[in-house]
């Protein structure tokens, strides 16, 4: 097992023919061009959320972080995929399963999603999270695109809070959805079945291993100083956790990720803390900052250096969820033979 400091294990709508819609912007207006729509593309009816829309099979999909462009990639959509928008948390493509198809498709941003940068690219399809890529704040969202001819798909973990068609799954069914209604939109369900089988089953052989006896208590730093940012009951990291044999202290908050107290997390005693590694935010300060404030300092899992280092991507709603999932089921069977 391999470590990178003492305790830490670390792992490497509407049809989509977009007819001359106007976008007014802070610049001006954007005039979306429709010579590149298909001809002779097929429909069908798929839930976006809760909201059965109609979707014809989109040529220039436009997708935003890792879980999205990895669920295109998984499905072997790669030639569906215009191009992705990749913001500075996120780890490199290179590090990805898929690194390969990122290189046959185009990084348009390496920050947020926003309306000018699909409607420049021409695109027929957005994939994102509901406040995760689209937001009402910034101006982004189904309802728009709507209005502009341009196709969306929502990750179905982020539906939780949606407004207006909210549906709720737990995180590893919220996968499971998105991959068979991918399918069903892009006409390749037998892929997706496939995919899915595959994944309950490596699942299952997790929760067969899984350590006997009482769960492993197990709290997740993603970030804050004041009071900690931690995953909820909808967001992956939670049936990672249940799924390898341990219990999410926050996980009865009927929330995705959600702010925390620290007299919360001390009274829990976490015996294990996993830390979200952010690209621009690394591992190492944030066990840094458990390790000296007083506050966590006499945590178990602290003084322990109990620490498991989670990938950003495996812990987004990813095809990614899976091999973050077997890699802490391992860290965890080895914790549990020493507890």
């Amino acid at each position: 097992m391999t470590k990178t400091t003492p305790g830490v294990f670390r792992r490497a709508a509407l049809p989509a023919t977009i007819i001359g819609a106007l976008l007014l912007s802070g610049c001006g207006t954007v005039q979306v061009d429709a010579s590149d729509s298909p001809v002779n593309a097929s429909t069908t009816t798929v839930d976006r959320c809760g909201e059965p829309v109609e979707y014809t099979t989109p040529q220039r999909a436009v997708v935003y972080e890792g879980g999205s462009a990895d669920k295109m990639f998984a499905l072997g959509l790669t030639d569906h995929v215009l191009g992705y928008v990749m913001p500075p948390a996120n780890p490199p493509v290179s590090e990805s399963p898929w690194a390969a198809d990122y290189e046959k498709v185009e990084l348009l941003s390496d920050d947020l999603l926003n309306r000018e940068l699909v409607v420049d690219a021409n695109a027929d399809f957005v994939v994102a999270g509901w406040n995760s890529g689209f937001s009402d704040s910034r101006g982004i969202t189904p309802e728009i695109l709507d209005t502009l001819g341009i196709q969306s798909f929502m990750h179905s973990e982020s539906c939780f809070n949606y407004p207006g068609f909210p549906e709720q799954h737990t995180p590893f069914e919220g996968l499971y959805s998105d991959l068979e209604r991918l399918g069903q939109i892009f006409g390749v369900e037998e892929r997706a079945a496939e995919l899915i089988a595959e994944y309950k089953a490596r699942v299952a052989t997790v929760q067969e291993e899984a350590p006997e006896g009482d769960p492993i208590k197990v709290f997740l730093y993603d970030f804050g100083t004041d009071k900690p940012f931690t995953a909820a009951s909808q967001v992956p990291p939670t049936d990672i956790i249940r799924y390898a044999g341990g219990e999410n202290i926050f996980g009865d908050v009927e929330a995705r990720w959600t702010e925390a107290s620290w007299e919360a997390v001390v009274d829990a005693e976490p015996e294990v803390i996993i830390i979200l590694e952010y690209q621009d935010q690394p591992a190492e300060e944030k066990i840094a900052f458990l390790k000296s404030n007083p506050v966590t300092a006499t945590l178990p899992a602290v003084m322990n250096d109990d620490f498991y280092v989670l990938d950003y991507n495996e812990a987004i709603s990813s095809p990614r969820n899976i091999d973050g999932l077997e890699s802490f089921a391992e860290y965890l069977r080895e914790f549990a033979a020493t507890r």
